[in-house]
C-alpha cells in the first residue's frame, strides 16, 4: 500500500527512540529471524483459519493486545487463567464476558510450539496477532517489535481499572497519558473501534438515561438513536437483549478504515467515549476534536498515527532479557 514505506520508517524511528526506556530498545522486528523464522506466517495462517469461522475475531484479537498492555505492560498477563492463589485478569469487570479470542491464542501457541518449541512468548503472540488482524481487515501493515517475555503473575486489581467507555474524556486521556500516550495516540488508538461490536448493556444509559437525566444522550443523531433503541429496548438491561451486539462502525463494520471518525462527525459514535472526543468540550475535547477531523479527512494520516501509537503501546514496560519467561502454555506459568 502507498503508506507502507512510511510506516516501516516509523517503526525504525520509534525503535531508536525506545519509547518505554532501555527495555524497549531491546525489542526488534528481527528478534525471531534465526530462532523461529516462520513465526509471522504461522500466526497469520491460524488467524485466517479462525476468521473464516468468526469474522469478529480480528477485532477481538486486537483488543486483547490493548487490554494486556494497559495492565502490567505488554507481558501476556491477561492470558493467565485463575488459580487458587491468583485472580485472573479475565475475571475483572472490563474483561469478564467481553474479552474473547483466547482459544485462538491457544491455537497460535500450539502451532508455534510445534514449529519452534519454547521460543515465542505469549506477549509477542498478542502483538503479532494485533498487527495481522488490522492488516487482514484492510488496515496498515507494520513490522512488529518483538522480544518480549511473559510475566509470571496476573494483576486483577489493575485490570479493574482498564479504560472504560463510560468514563469521561478527561479520565480516559489521563489513563493514556499515564502510560506515555499523548492525545494523538489516544484518538488514533480509539480508531480500533472502526471494527468489532459492543453489547447493548454498554450503551443502555446513552439511549434512555444519560447522566441520570432519564433522557438520551443529546449528542446522538436522532435517526441513529431510533435504530439503536430498536435493537436495544428499554428493558434490555434485564433481558437477554442486553447481550445483543451492535456494530462499532455501522458504515463498514468489519473493515479497518477511517469511517469511524466520519461517523463521529455525524454524531454516530456508538460509545460515549467515541462521541466525547468531538462533543464534550467541557471534558477536554478541544484537544481531540481537531484530531478526529483530521483523521476523518485523511485515512493515510490515521493509519500512520495508528501505527505510531501501536508501537508506542507495544513498548509499555516489556519484560526482556532474563526477566520473565517464555510460557509453554499461555494460560499458565511454566
Amino acid at each position: 500500500m502507498p503508506v507502507a514505506g512510511a510506516l516501516c520508517a516509523a517503526v525504525l524511528a520509534l525503535a531508536a527512540l525506545g519509547g518505554a526506556g532501555a527495555q524497549a530498545q531491546q525489542l526488534s522486528p528481527a528478534y525471531y529471524d534465526g530462532s523461529c523464522p516462520h513465526v509471522y506466517d504461522t500466526v497469520r495462517r491460524v488467524i485466517q483459519e479462525a476468521r473464516a469461522a468468526d469474522p469478529r475475531i480480528l477485532a477481538s484479537l486486537l483488543r486483547l493486545h490493548f487490554h494486556d498492555c494497559f495492565v502490567n505492560g505488554c507481558d501476556g498477563s491477561l492470558l493467565l487463567d485463575e488459580t487458587p492463589t491468583m485472580r485472573s485478569e479475565k475475571a475483572a469487570r472490563p474483561n469478564n464476558g467481553s474479552a474473547r479470542g483466547f482459544p485462538v491464542v491457544d491455537d497460535i501457541k500450539a502451532a508455534l510450539e510445534n514449529a519452534c518449541p519454547g521460543v515465542v512468548s505469549c506477549a509477542d503472540i498478542l502483538a503479532l496477532a494485533a498487527e495481522i488482524s488490522v492488516e487482514l481487515a484492510g488496515g496498515p501493515y507494520w513490522r512488529v517489535m518483538l522480544g518480549r517475555r511473559d510475566g509470571m503473575a496476573a494483576n486483577f486489581d489493575g485490570a479493574q481499572d482498564l479504560p472504560n467507555p463510560k468514563e469521561t474524556l478527561g479520565e480516559l486521556k489521563r489513563k493514556f497519558a499515564d502510560l506515555g500516550l499523548d492525545d494523538t495516540d489516544f484518538v488514533a488508538l480509539q480508531g480500533a473501534h472502526t471494527f468489532g461490536r459492543a453489547r447493548c448493556v454498554s450503551i443502555q444509559d446513552r439511549l434512555y438515561n444519560f447522566s441520570n437525566t432519564e433522557r438520551p444522550d443529546p449528542t446522538l443523531d436522532q435517526a441513529y438513536l431510533a435504530v439503536l433503541r430498536e435493537r436495544c429496548p428499554a428493558a434490555a438491561a434485564a433481558s437477554d437483549s442486553s447481550e445483543r451486539l451492535n456494530d462499532l462502525d455501522p458504515t463498514t463494520p468489519d473493515t479497518f478504515d477511517n469511517h469511524y471518525y466520519a461517523n463521529i462527525q455525524t454524531n454516530r459514535g456508538l460509545l460515549r467515549s467515541d462521541q466525547a472526543m468531538l462533543s464534550a468540550p467541557e471534558e477536554g475535547a478541544e484537544s481531540t476534536a481537531p484530531i478526529v477531523s483530521r483523521f476523518a479527512d485523511g485515512q493515510a494520516d490515521f493509519f500512520q498515527s495508528f501505527v505510531t501509537a501501536m508501537i508506542k503501546m507495544g513498548n509499555i514496560a516489556p519484560l526482556t532479557g532474563g526477566i520473565g519467561e517464555v510460557r509453554r502454555n499461555c494460560r499458565v506459568v511454566n
